[in-house]
């Protein structure tokens, strides 16, 4: 019947030609008979055979002729053949012997190579239920299957096995049982395994391997390096290619540079650093220890490399921000025809990330796609990360549907990986500042699923772009949902961004004391600089001051955060003193550090010293003026009345002026009541197209200073016809029970009966000290009584009432408002605070005001 076949298919006599030409006898090139005295079959024969068509055509003439002592030669040819199914069909009909426990070890280690884990413990089921006893040989392959699987329970059960059979001293069989612990990462069990080798004393190289291994695979790199030493130094085990591969990514991952360098220099004595696999460790080490330097030049001098030599190069580049040097090397690999694989593409692709070229970040992953290379889960990470990084909602979205294609929701992939990609969608749609989206998906993890990656994306996506206070809110309910997962730094650090927002000093002293507690004295740098950054804004610089000086590192942010909390509350002298310490602390200031200064010294009405740091910038500091200081220096000179050397100011840029230069014109222009400037400036700001309901409210102030109603009339009907709305004035009060938000004349809170009757009290009392309403603030051509009422119901008047309601006799009352304060609002506070016992602290859009005994910090430079 099979030769019957294979007439039907003569196409298909080339598969075995040797063999049947071996096996029958013909004078054509079609089988046409079986000759009635074949040649016998050899070991050669069995050899040749390498399909399964050929394996059961021999296996059907060792029938035939009776050659029984064949068929366990048979299971080798079957196993060569990939055909597991017919071997263990022939090992199941041999009785169990020591000898021929061989053909399922071959069979389990066939296994292991081709990548099938998952298949030995189901060979090794029926191996042992036959009554076949595994060997020496068997265990270190079952152990290899365990841990490549992970699977913890499994191992356990062999390793009691080994116990029963009698193999707990062979050394190979035990070096499997510590590799296994290792790579299913329990450091722990895999060390006493070590422990009884050393204790019988028949410990070798592969076991200090072994264990070196586990320990570095567990994250635990002191130990790593504490056996590796102990090997060579201890017990005077000379360490091999192996050795040297496990413990270089221990240094690398500590940045032990100096320990990885006597490493390298070992490497080179001993002839092991020519070893492609070490010498890629090696540059890997240096790479991710940030000396690029020393790894270009073991990478120059490798005779021989790899692709993994190349991406260890790549990513190096990458990860310090030498990004034009791993571009350079990219395109070198990509002349030399060296085949880039995925590692590769994902290095440029994150690089481009990282610096914020989202659009050649997608640039990349096209031609990546073009080039039939598999993107993996670090690519689509990467590529999401740029997306974020430019707004490309569109690109986030195509990504998201290949991402559910390829890798979400497959079958048999990694939780830990769909997680991962999940946690950079959340990261995507937050900062494309769609947090709808973005809170679906974070919802539909189970509780239990998330990770302190997910808390922190969401939390972070509310606290930058979206509603602080649910950011706040997601961040108490982190506590709350699981008690296991522990807020990073960097959820710390979003926490305190949201109470930087809404000034909720309450909130972030509480965040501070858990730092304080669950991080003893050591705060990480940029959870210190977020602590400055928190108190600054809300209110209380001078703890800002405290943790700044409690601090053992500063960066360049550290100090500029604490001169931008002083220029805030107008403390231009001390921004100043800081900015001296700074430099003689050596630090480098640049353009950022000078708009700052410039900025402490306009909201200080520092003028004299503002332009003084401004023409220094270039010929002292070589730093060239921005657009950013220009629209600084407007400002700072507006506020001071000198509005014709703003103008001529803004005459000698060397570039053309932006929407933020006008703005600080226009905002003088308020100020001072200069009619023609403003109306020049808004028609500057409509002809860039960046005219928005504060550049109209702003002219609109003009003209009723000015007693120009008609005016007034036009702009607020031209607003209503281009549909530009006037944002509603907020301000929102913190007190014992919490923060109490009030727009203008509301009415809604529950004790606003006593918050007007306070406030009207409190203002008939200040008008007998000298207050008069300013009711061109009103912005109504009605008469100075009903403008007086219009000004009575302003929201920071309300919120003042209520704080002074609600707070006990001296305490300080906070307050912020979204808009910029209103200018008969700050005359009354001024009044207000010689009349009660309460600092009041007001931070508006621009400032801080503090008001205490009828004085404001701003001096009038608001």
């Amino acid at each position: 019947m099979l030769l019957s076949c294979l007439r039907s298919r003569p196409g298909r006599k080339q598969d075995f030609p040797k063999v049947q030409r071996l096996l029958f006898s013909s004078s054509t090139n079609t089988v046409t008979s079986i000759p009635s005295l074949p040649p016998p079959i050899t070991f050669d024969i069995l050899k040749e055979c390498k399909t399964l068509i050929q394996a059961k055509l021999l296996h059907q003439q060792v029938l035939v002729q009776g050659l029984i002592h064949f068929l366990n030669n048979l299971i080798g040819t079957y196993i060569a053949c990939n055909s597991t199914f017919h071997a263990v069909l022939l090992l199941e009909r041999l009785q169990p012997c020591p000898f021929h426990v061989f053909w399922w070890n071959q069979l389990i280690r066939s296994a292991i190579h081709g990548g099938f884990a998952d298949r030995v413990l189901g060979f090794y089921r029926p191996m042992r239920r036959l009554g076949w006893m595994p060997d020496h040989y068997t265990y270190p392959f079952l152990f290899k299957a365990c841990g490549e699987l992970m699977s913890f329970h499994h191992g356990a059960s062999l390793h009691a096995s080994v116990y029963r059979t009698g193999f707990e001293s062979n050394v190979f069989v035990c070096n499997g049982v510590v590799a296994m612990y290792g790579r299913c990462g329990e450091k722990h069990y895999a060390r006493k395994m070590f422990d009884e080798l050393c204790y019988r004393g028949i410990q070798d190289l592969v076991s200090w391997n072994s264990i070196v291994s586990a320990y570095a695979q567990g994250q635990d790199f002191n130990n790593a390096l504490k056996m590796f030493d102990k090997m060579s130094n201890d017990h005077w085990i000379f360490p091999d290619a192996v050795s040297l591969v496990n413990i270089l990514p221990a240094c690398a991952s500590m940045g032990a540079s100096s320990k990885g360098k006597q490493i390298h220099g070992f490497a080179i004595r001993s002839g092991l650093v020519d070893d492609v696999f070490v010498g890629n460790a090696v540059v890997d080490m240096y790479a991710k220890c940030g000396k690029m330097d020393d790894a270009n030049k073991v990478f120059e001098r490798m005779k021989v490399k790899d692709v993994v030599s190349w991406n260890a190069m790549v990513t190096g580049y990458s990860q310090i921000g030498k990004f034009e040097d791993a571009l350079s090397l990219f395109e070198r690999m990509r002349a030399e025809n060296i085949n880039l694989d995925v590692v590769t593409w994902t290095a440029v692709i994150a690089g481009y990330a990282q610096r914020g070229h989202g659009h050649e970040a997608l640039n990349v992953f096209r031609q990546m796609c073009s080039c039939r290379s598999r993107p993996n889960v670090i690519t689509l990470v990467s590529l999401l990360s740029g997306c974020a990084s430019i707004g490309a909602l569109l690109h986030g979205k195509e990504t998201h549907c290949f991402a559910i294609k390829s890798i979400l929701n497959v079958e048999g992939h990694d939780p830990g990986d769909d997680l991962m990609v999940i946690n950079s969608l959340i990261d995507m749609y937050s900062k494309c500042k769609r947090d709808k989206i973005a809170r679906i998906m974070f919802d539909f993890i189970s509780p239990e699923d998330r990770d302190v990656v997910t808390w922190t994306v969401m939390i972070g996506g509310y606290a930058q772009h979206g509603d602080a206070n649910q950011a706040l809110q997601l961040f108490s309910e982190m506590f709350e949902v699981d008690n296991s997962i522990k807020p990073n730094d960097f959820t710390l650090s979003c926490a305190l961004m949201a109470c930087a927002r809404l000034a909720a000093l309450r909130f972030g002293r509480e965040i501070h004391a858990y730092v304080l507690r669950n991080h003893y004295d050591s705060v990480v740098l940029f959870v210190a600089n977020c602590l400055i950054d928190m108190y600054s804004k809300s209110g209380d610089v001078d703890t800002a001051r405290i943790v700044f000086d409690s601090m053992e590192e500063r960066n360049s942010v550290s100090w500029t955060s604490l001169m931008t909390g002083y220029g805030m509350h107008g403390r231009g002298e001390d921004a100043l003193l800081v900015f001296d310490a700074m430099r003689k602390a050596g630090q480098v200031v640049d353009g950022i550090t000078f708009l700052v200064v410039l900025y402490a010294c306009s909201h200080s009405g520092m003028v004299d010293h503002g332009i003084n740091y401004f023409y220094r910038m270039t010929n002292d500091f070589g730093v060239v003026p921005g657009e950013e200081h220009y629209a600084c220096m407007v400002d700072l000179l507006g506020r001071a009345g000198r509005l014709c050397e703003a103008m001529k100011l803004i005459e000698s840029m060397p570039m053309e002026p932006t929407p933020v230069v006008w703005v600080a014109l226009l905002s003088a222009c308020r100020v001072h009541s200069n009619v023609e400037l403003g109306e020049f400036a808004v028609n500057q700001l409509v002809q860039l197209e960046s005219e928005n309901d504060g550049s109209y409210t702003l002219l609109s102030n003009i003209y009723a200073s000015a007693r120009r109603w008609k005016d007034v009339a036009r702009i607020r009907s031209l607003m209503k016809h281009t549909g530009i709305k006037k944002r509603p004035g907020c301000s929102w009060v913190q007190g014992k029970n919490g923060t109490t938000s009030f727009f203008v004349g509301d009415r809604s809170h529950s004790q606003s009966q006593q918050i007007f009757e306070l406030l009207s009290d409190l203002i008939q009392r200040i008008k007998v000290l000298g207050y008069v309403p300013q009711t061109s603030f009103a912005l109504h051509d009605v008469d100075d009584e009903e403008k007086g009422d219009l000004l009575f119901e302003h929201s920071e008047k309300l919120a003042l009432s209520y704080g002074i309601l609600t707070s006990p006799p001296g305490a300080t009352i906070r307050i912020t408002k979204n808009l910029r304060i209103c200018g008969d609002c700050h005359s009354a506070m001024t009044y207000i605070s010689r009349i009660v016992d309460h600092e009041i602290i007001l931070r508006d859009s621009s400032r801080f005001h503090h008001f205490k005994k009828g004085n404001c910090s701003c001096k009038g430079y608001w």
